[in-house]
């Protein structure tokens, strides 16, 4: 079975090939290397051994798709992850995020479409539930406000990907909704790669720890939580990269449109993690407390029960195991895959 990786060169869609080609999956990717790096597929060949079909393309470019489906045929099945993702970005370039991944989804799947290939894993989040109406969140939570265009992109391709569904029974459609991923794949060669300032947690952590940025700035110490700091579901990014290979197998039941969450169920503070990081590292790191960020919600976790009975997937990773190989990436190379 031959599988389709969009954005196969980002930090969630390189851990998935690396997973997909381990359970003995052939793969086709494509990158346009906006927020990734060429190095990230060399390491992914070297990390299993394996060659596959790479294309530098961008899904803007309609022609581009067309000739990746017109020399592979066979593809049964796209993971989507290809999309601009930065929060902060999105909220001063809200045009450039609709533009790019609302008529990026739609010319993939029109391709697809024409090619005959009518199954897609989409790159969904947590951020579709808004301020949720429960916890822990399970997909009957109802969709919610999003507080950025980043989280209204996500929101609205899962409403594109629904209503084509609809229009068109043949296709499958799976909804994987992430909560917070971080860490590394234990070879330490590839890992999260932001570039300029990291805008997620994690990243910006490990920044600090390596001596390349001076402190953590926590957002808000009066929620409330058990220590007053933000609460969210981490999970390992490998962790969820075998939630993909799960996905592939889930599609032969036809369901239509399946909406998974994929996270732990467990939640852990902003100063939990640093101090996880601490251990980890055995480096001191320094944070200072700053005010609640606009849109930035107290406490998100997930129910993970339905990946459980109906994708057969668990998180198996703990905070321990997640900091350790986000530091063993960070220290082997501290300016990612220019080091």
């Amino acid at each position: 079975m031959k599988i389709l990786v969009s954005g196969g060169a980002g930090y969630i869609g390189s851990h998935t090939l690396i997973e997909l080609l381990e359970s003995g999956y052939e793969v086709v990717a494509f990158d346009n290397f906006y927020n990734s790096s060429p190095k990230a597929i060399e390491r992914v060949k070297e990390i299993t051994g394996k060659d596959f079909a790479f294309y530098e393309a961008d899904m803007l470019d309609k022609e581009a798709l067309r000739k990746i489906f017109k020399e592979h045929p066979d593809i049964s099945a796209t993971i989507h992850f290809a999309g601009l993702k930065a929060v902060g970005e999105s909220v001063a370039k809200p045009i450039l995020y609709y533009h790019d991944n609302f008529l990026g989804t739609l010319n993939l799947v029109e391709v697809m479409d024409e090619a005959g290939c009518k199954n897609i894993i989409f790159s969904s989040s947590a951020t579709v539930y808004g301020d949720p109406a429960e916890i822990p969140i399970t997909e009957n939570c109802p969709k919610g406000t999003c507080t950025n265009p980043y989280g209204w992109t996500k929101w609205v391709q899962e409403q594109i990907l629904t209503d084509l569904q609809k229009a068109k029974p043949e296709w499958n459609v799976i909804l994987l909704r992430y909560f917070n991923p971080i860490g590394a794949h234990i070879s330490g060669k590839i890992g999260e790669d932001p570039k300029g300032i990291p805008n997620n947690l994690l990243p910006y952590v490990a920044k600090v720890a390596s001596g390349a940025l001076e402190k953590v700035h926590v957002y808000g110490n009066d929620y409330d939580t058990k220590d007053g700091t933000g609460v969210r579901d981490y999970i390992h990014v490998v962790d969820l990269a075998k939630g993909h290979v799960k996905a592939i197998e889930r599609l032969a039941k036809n369901d239509g449109v399946f909406v998974c969450n994929l996270g732990t169920g467990k939640g852990y503070s902003v100063l939990e993690i640093i101090h996880a990081f601490e251990k980890a590292s055995g480096k001191e790191i320094p944070y200072v407390i700053d005010g609640r960020r606009a849109g930035d919600i107290a406490t998100c976790y997930s129910s993970p029960e339905k990946a459980e009975k109906e994708l057969n997937w668990r998180a198996e990773k703990g905070i321990e195991e997640m900091c350790e190989d986000a530091w063993r990436w960070q220290s082997r190379n501290p300016n990612g895959y220019n080091s």
